[in-house]
């Protein structure tokens, strides 16, 4: 009888360690993606966006991809300014980021330093 509730406890253990191995883990949010292409018009006032939504950016958990460097067109239109990319841990996340009143507040200095073109692209499941 020992050597039965003994079985019985082993079996039941290990089916619960195999159903929670073979449980799916649940899969992330896809990351999201700021991505602008920037023409700066007013160098200083640039500067002066690019320091205030910065913080912004990484107080709501945005971090820089690319901030304006090297591009080498393969195919179509080269990007007419800077190419900017902030990536997000989900697409909610990256529009947090830019419906915030600090990124609003900020956007209206890019408004007089620069002609940008900015949107939201939701990457790739994980």
């Amino acid at each position: 009888m020992k050597n039965l509730i003994f079985l019985t406890a082993v079996i039941a253990t290990l089916s619960t360690s195999v159903s929670g191995a073979l449980a799916p883990s649940p899969r992330p949010a896809p990351k999201a993606y700021v991505i602008g292409e920037i023409i700066v018009k007013d160098p200083k006032a640039y500067e002066d966006y690019k320091a205030a939504i910065a913080s912004t950016a990484a107080r709501l958990g945005g971090r820089y991809l690319v901030r304006g460097g090297k591009v080498e067109t393969i195919e179509g239109d080269s990007p007419r300014g800077r190419v900017v990319i902030i990536e997000f841990d989900s697409f909610e996340k990256a529009m947090a980021f830019e419906h915030a009143p600090e990124t609003l507040a900020a956007s209206a200095i890019r408004h007089r330093a620069a002609q940008s073109r900015l949107f939201v692209v939701e990457g790739a499941p994980q």
